[in-house]
């Protein structure tokens, strides 16, 4: 394992900021994988940093396919998770939309600049990804519809579903569409959870990385776990469930439940007089594929997205 500053920038009030990369093996460009870009993204973060661990060991005894190279970069946003801020904490402008960067423009432009860098030429490309809304997922692989995206090498994690997404005009400038046009095979990964730490979707997320490894020749062994026939669905045909009212919100159902059409998914409560202000229902039966999770919702914030079948 050989540690490498990806980017390094002087701080005024602390030290330094740093981008480090940790490479395993050796030979061709094979496999890049990156953390967290958002300073809430701690899931992501920490399964970065099992991996790390488990790559050391495994490069030690000799598991790494020779003439593969694999690079991990844990975090691109480290200030912003110290100081507790989703985007970057001087101007709140978010990393993952500034690619492939600009290395003489803004900060998180050059910092989106000397990432791809790192990163581009890499056969394929995995990034630890979390949505636009605070909520939880069944753990899977995510593509946006490019023309090169490659459901079959997505389906070799082994993850329940595989999901492809018709990008809009500023998903043009996301990590995974830019790594697309740039002839890596890149896969955007959700691990059930963000700002807080879930070991049971974790694990499952490392064992489905692992698989991906193992079925596409760059390591020999690792451990498989429980392998999925991998569903495919776009995201267009998931039914949206969004709030009628604001106030408090109270899920009653997680990602990944059964529900029948008419059951109640969530309460809505007027946070003055504690009255049901909605009684948010499945409109089909189906399983909850996105769950939000904030205490607090305002009127037609997307609550659950249902996976009809």
């Amino acid at each position: 394992m050989r540690i490498e500053t990806i980017f390094e920038m002087t701080s005024p009030c602390r030290d330094n900021f740093r981008i480090q990369g940790y490479r395993f093996g050796e030979g061709e460009k094979t496999l890049a994988i990156v953390g967290a870009m958002r300073g809430d993204e701690v899931q992501q973060q920490y399964i970065c940093s099992q991996l790390v661990n488990r790559l050391t060991m495994m490069e030690q005894r000799g598991e790494i396919v020779r003439g593969k190279s694999i690079l991990v970069i844990p975090s691109c946003n480290p200030f912003s998770m110290n100081v507790s801020r989703r985007f970057w904490a001087m101007d709140n402008t978010d990393i993952n939309r500034m690619f492939p960067g600009y290395d003489q423009g803004e900060t998180t432009q050059r910092i989106a600049a000397a990432v791809f860098s790192a990163i581009n030429g890499f056969e394929y490309g995995i990034q630890m990804a979390s949505y636009y809304v605070p909520g939880d997922f069944v753990p899977h692989v995510r593509m946006l519809k490019t023309g090169y995206e490659d459901v079959e090498t997505a389906r070799l994690f082994g993850m329940k579903y595989v999901t492809i997404c018709q990008p809009r005009p500023f998903d043009t400038a996301l990590l995974n569409y830019n790594w697309q046009l740039w002839d890596t095979k890149a896969f955007s990964v959700y691990a059930g959870k963000t700002d807080r730490i879930d070991r049971n979707t974790g694990n499952e997320t490392l064992d489905a990385i692992f698989r991906m490894m193992k079925r596409t020749g760059i390591i020999h062994q690792g451990s498989l776990g429980v392998a999925y026939d991998s569903i495919l669905i776009d995201e267009a045909d998931l039914l949206h469930i969004k709030a009628h009212h604001a106030g408090i919100f109270c899920r009653l159902v997680d990602a990944g439940s059964r529900v029948a059409a008419g059951e109640s998914l969530a309460h809505i409560i007027d946070p003055y007089n504690g009255q049901v202000l909605s009684d948010v229902k499945s409109a089909a039966e189906g399983t909850v594929f996105f769950a939000h999770h904030r205490p607090v919702v305002f009127q037609n914030a997307l609550l659950f997205m249902i996976h009809v079948a």
